[in-house]
């Protein structure tokens, strides 16, 4: 019996991403989610009685497997080179896994981001200690100067976009070839840690 809760549970979970991807919290229907989860409505409101509920679920989900992974990363005894490039690895990995994220969160932060924000506060994500890491590493000459919160709002942008983009990136850089494309998603890591550190580690031979 058990089992078969989690399966029903997950399939909605999944059929939710996908309407709210293609339609928005506000367009989403719950009709539209039990049937694309393949049950009925009323056993969809036995799990979630309402879309803000299973809009919860679906991020509190992702959140609770993402940020324990970054967290430890950020806060972990390593150089902030070796910092960099395990948050590259560890935010990649998570996008390739839910690729509907950043636009689904763009579609939400323009209809209502207090949503988002309740998930923000109930999570207790705070980028302070990032930037004071990242400061830190720039008074000990490891890296270039520059506003902490520019260097980390690059990182996150260069992963993100890519994924936020998906339609048109497929459409018109990779004509729909979607193996080049997959090919493309998982050559990112490499490219982006490779291009930040060569642009922010200080070359102390040339300062000699």
């Amino acid at each position: 019996m058990v089992a078969k809760k989690d399966s029903t549970e997950y399939k909605i979970l999944e059929a939710a991403k996908n309407v709210f991807v293609a339609k928005g919290m506000e367009g989403a229907r719950m009709q539209e989610i039990a049937d694309e989860a393949g049950i009925n409505k009323a056993l969809l409101h036995y799990y979630f009685r309402s879309k803000e509920r299973l809009f919860e679920a679906i991020f509190s989900e992702i959140i609770k497997y993402a940020f324990p992974k970054l967290t430890k990363v950020l806060h972990s005894d390593s150089d902030i080179t070796s910092k960099i490039e395990q948050f590259v690895d560890a935010y990649l990995n998570i996008l390739i896994k839910h690729p509907f994220i950043p636009g689904f969160v763009m579609k939400e932060l323009n209809r209502d981001p207090s949503g988002l924000f309740k998930l923000v506060t109930k999570f207790g994500i705070d980028p302070q200690p990032v930037f004071k890491n990242i400061k830190e590493a720039m008074d000990k000459g490891e890296i270039v100067q520059m506003d902490p919160r520019h260097l980390a709002i690059n990182i996150i942008s260069m992963c993100v976009f890519p994924f936020a983009v998906r339609p048109i990136l497929s459409f018109v850089v990779f004509k729909d070839d979607k193996q080049a494309l997959e090919n493309f998603y998982a050559e990112r890591a490499e490219v982006i840690k490779k291009f930040v550190i060569n642009a922010i580690v200080v070359n102390n031979e040339e300062n000699e």
